[in-house]
């Protein structure tokens, strides 16, 4: 992806941030592109879910809600959401391909004009929108962008909301063949009801031994070996009344 190249292209570009002796120590670049930025975190985190004109398609709750609400908001006001998604999941995935990129973010040591400088060029270099830029500034400023992922994964449940769709995860210890994959997405389709889209995800997992566990939306069908086994043993364990 073009993207993802450019993304890869400017990491070079935080040694010689990081290196950098000449920051400015001056009015914040943050504040110069916005001056309300006072409040700016504070509206990212904690801004209603609701708008005179755009409503997010789904409630969330918790820090990570609050940021993808209010991101979905200006997105969706700017005619961008679809671009804002691409570009976080491109730069979530910078952050895995990158040791050194993955530590930028999650190191609190790091000074803030450090953080913004660095992601003032990872932006510029990427072309990313300016609601994606202004999302990252923001973070870097209050040292959150070890939050990227967990905000990025609340912010595509609303994206994949407002298509229509909903994202349901099958882990089993094997991959499911490609009937009982097809006969578990109809069953859920059935339950889902029609207007809504089943997006079927499989995870592999070991450890839960046989069986599978099913996640759709707010629910957890655990049908795994491993939970069985459990029961079990609490059942062998109670007393035998005689």
């Amino acid at each position: 992806m073009a993207m993802n190249q450019r993304i890869r292209a400017s990491l070079p570009l935080f040694q010689k941030v990081l290196a950098s002796d000449s920051l400015s120590s001056g009015r914040s670049t943050l504040q110069k592109i916005n001056p309300n930025f006072i409040s700016a975190e504070r509206d990212y985190a904690t801004a209603p879910a609701k708008s005179d004109k755009i409503k997010v398609p789904i409630a969330l709750f918790g820090a990570f809600g609050n940021y993808a609400s209010a991101l979905y908001l200006a997105a969706t006001k700017a005619n961008a959401f679809e671009k804002v998604e691409a570009e976080l999941f491109d730069l979530v995935e910078a952050t895995k391909k990158s040791p050194t990129f993955s530590q930028f973010t999650r190191d609190p040591t790091v000074p803030a004009d450090v953080r913004k400088k660095a992601i003032e060029d990872i932006c510029a270099q990427a072309k990313f929108s300016d609601v994606t830029r202004n999302l990252l500034l923001i973070m870097a400023e209050n040292g959150r962008l070890r939050y990227l992922d967990g905000i990025t994964k609340k912010f595509s449940e609303l994206t994949m909301a407002h298509r229509g769709e909903m994202k349901a995860t099958v882990t089993t210890v094997i991959p499911l063949p490609p009937a009982e994959e097809k006969e578990l997405k109809e069953a859920l389709q059935e339950i889902l009801g029609e207007g809504m889209t089943v997006k079927l995800e499989q995870k592999i997992d070991p450890s839960i031994l046989g069986g599978l566990v099913v996640e759709f939306g707010q629910k957890v069908f655990d049908m795994s070996i491993k939970t069985r086994a459990k029961q079990m043993e609490r059942f062998l364990r109670e007393p035998v009344n005689v």
